[in-house]
């Protein structure tokens, strides 16, 4: 409610407004701005680029990971249908007289969910990191049979 609109414009009054207002303003940007998490995991997923291909029989995930051993490596599946790929790649350690002149290669975490298919089993799957490419074969659920028709006998009154 803006008091000078009411004809009264005290130094009070004034003061209320301008505190008011500004505390509109801090809530405005809280409520919008995104989550620490969220930032963290949008950086970590827009940094790990994959290909993803269709067969017949699978799903097949192709991600870059030089550098990182399979300990460093985590595939897993959420919530029945959502395959997850994370990690960290950790920083050297630094050899005693050596120093850092350039660092370029990243370091940290990494993330990247594929919500999969229906027909994925999620039962079925297979993970394989050689020569710093990660491979992950998600098998497919064999069609479903077509139902037959149902014969009803008619019976006579």
């Amino acid at each position: 409610m803006d008091f000078r609109l009411m004809g009264i414009d005290t130094p009070l009054l004034h003061t209320l407004q301008h505190f008011m207002d500004a505390a509109g303003e801090d809530s405005d940007k809280s409520i919008n701005a995104p989550s620490r998490n969220y930032v963290r995991d949008a950086k970590a997923m827009a940094a790990t680029p994959a290909d993803v291909k269709e067969y017949q029989n699978s799903y097949v995930f192709i991600v870059d990971m030089p550098g990182l051993k399979s300990g460093d490596i985590k595939v897993q599946v959420e919530d029945d249908n959502v395959l997850l790929i994370s990690g960290e790649r950790k920083r050297e350690e630094e050899k005693e007289g050596a120093k850092y002149i350039r660092m370029e290669r990243r370091i940290g975490k990494f993330m990247r969910k594929f919500t999969l298919q229906e027909n994925a089993n999620t039962d079925a799957i297979s993970a394989v990191c050689q020569d710093g490419v990660l491979t992950v074969i998600v098998q497919k659920l064999p069609p479903p049979e077509p139902k037959k028709p149902k014969t009803i006998e008619v019976k006579i009154a």
